[in-house]
């Protein structure tokens, strides 16, 4: 099992990370404009049984990406995990701890690839690279558009 995280101080209340985080096109905001990703669907906000659906692309290949949420606990966490996808396991954990007066988003992914140890030896560091530059966009953009509400 491979395991990534990325953690920033958010200069809003909880609160309002929260919020930002429910919008009906959160996905579209925090998806980085680089990636091969389309938005195929999202279904339900941040509650337990939402769905997200996502078309991959390595390459000319697409690739279904569907992710359900397992857990929720307004305004302090929810998880999503892989029910369709490229990986062998996939759960995210979004964590939302105050801080003074603002908050600590921390994004914590356990996953296994498919393929097992040689898999994981070969290729994960890249993937932890690629997730490392994903949640540092999401991150900075979550930050930009809670700044005024510091």
């Amino acid at each position: 099992m491979l395991h990534f995280e990325q953690s920033s101080l958010i200069k809003a209340p909880i609160e309002q990370v929260w919020q930002f985080h429910e919008q009906p096109d959160i996905l579209h905001q925090l998806t980085p404009p680089w990636q091969p990703v389309q938005i195929i669907r999202r279904q339900g906000g941040l509650e337990v049984g939402a769905i997200s659906e996502f078309r991959l692309w390595l390459g000319f290949v697409p690739i279904t990406w569907v992710a359900r949420h397992t857990q929720c606990d307004p305004p302090h966490s929810f998880v999503d995990e892989q029910i369709l996808g490229p990986m062998q396991s996939w759960t995210h954990h979004h964590q939302f701890t105050p801080e003074g007066k603002h908050t600590r988003l921390t994004d914590r992914i356990d996953y296994e690839l498919p393929g097992g140890l040689l898999a994981e030896w070969l290729l994960g560091g890249w993937v932890n690279s690629r997730l490392r530059e994903m949640f540092r966009y999401r991150h900075d953009v979550t930050q930009q558009a809670l700044k005024h509400h510091s």
